[in-house]
């Protein structure tokens, strides 16, 4: 019987925060107010941090800016985002974390509260068989279509994590016990309950919060980086 394992992706696959980096670079390019999109980005990561963050008006002040361009556009300047920031932020020894639980057959899925656009060509880079992220509503709900600004479906954040993960194994005919070891690597106090769900859990490059209880509760602790 084949092993699951699930990472979270910022602070736990790279040394930072993907969603937050990426309305830096929107600063940076200018296609935002700098100073009240700087402060609202940095309101809501402060938010995250201390546990408190209000998901839905978090993704809806993430990807508002998003509909006021084209996909094509989009694209091209996340292929700049990836070669400027991701990139250089995938080390090795994260990159060889995800590579050694597939050489073992397990199924490897990315569970992010960054919303899919930013996520899935980081998905793709570190060739996860499955990313689970906070959804973007298109304008007729085509793939390709624009972005209307908007969040869709139950978000991956919180106990969110544990509704997406069941329903995409309940879509491959799965469940927990299908498993006969299921994984969860995570850096967040906010992941608390998907990693109470599995066999293993992992507190990689834990916040203060989580350090201390998976201290307390005996998990493994990975200071990921450290390693590198």
């Amino acid at each position: 019987m084949a092993n699951l394992a699930l990472f979270d992706l910022d602070h736990t696959l790279i040394p930072t925060d993907s969603d937050h980096e990426w309305g830096r670079f929107m600063v940076k390019l200018g296609l935002v107010d700098a100073e009240r999109f700087t402060e609202q980005n940095d309101y809501f990561y402060g938010q995250y941090k201390a546990g408190t963050l209000d998901i839905n008006a978090y993704l809806v002040a993430a990807l508002t800016p998003l509909a006021k361009h084209s996909r094509e556009q989009l694209k091209a300047w996340h292929d700049q985002y990836m070669h400027e920031v991701i990139k250089p932020a995938m080390l090795p020894v994260a990159i060889e974390l995800v590579r050694e639980h597939k050489a073992a057959g397990d199924l490897v899925c990315m569970v992010t509260a960054t919303n899919e656009f930013i996520t899935a060509p980081i998905g793709e880079a570190f060739g996860v068989d499955k990313l689970i992220a906070c959804e973007v509503e298109t304008v007729d709900g085509h793939p390709a279509s624009a972005f209307t600004g908007r969040p869709t479906g139950t978000p991956s954040f919180r106990e969110g994590k544990i509704t997406r993960v069941e329903a995409w194994l309940a879509s491959l005919g799965k469940t927990w016990s299908d498993f006969d070891r299921s994984y969860f690597y995570s850096d967040s106090h906010n992941d608390i309950p998907l990693l109470e769900k599995v066999t293993d859990p992992i507190a990689t490059n834990p916040d203060d919060t989580l350090r201390a209880h998976a201290q307390k509760a005996g998990w493994r602790i990975l200071d990921l980086f450290q390693a590198s």
